[in-house]
């Protein structure tokens, strides 16, 4: 896969993560004032945070502009 491709693909899937696991935190908050099950939802939020910011920062070695 060439490298613009591959920066392209991964960093838009990390920025979709990091939105949704923003998005299902926020909910899994919500979810607790509420006096609902949340402790795993929330976990799996964060989860799901971490791994959009682990391909954001990953997807800059293979950014055009990157020196290599």
């Amino acid at each position: 896969m060439k490298r613009n491709t591959r920066w392209l693909i991964q960093s838009v899937l990390g920025l979709l993560l990091t939105g949704t696991g923003l998005s299902m935190a926020i909910d899994a908050g919500l979810q607790k004032l509420s006096g609902n099950e949340w402790f795993w939802y929330g976990t799996a939020a964060l989860i799901v945070f971490q791994a959009g910011l682990c391909l954001v920062i990953d997807g800059l070695r293979f950014h055009p502009k990157s020196s290599k």
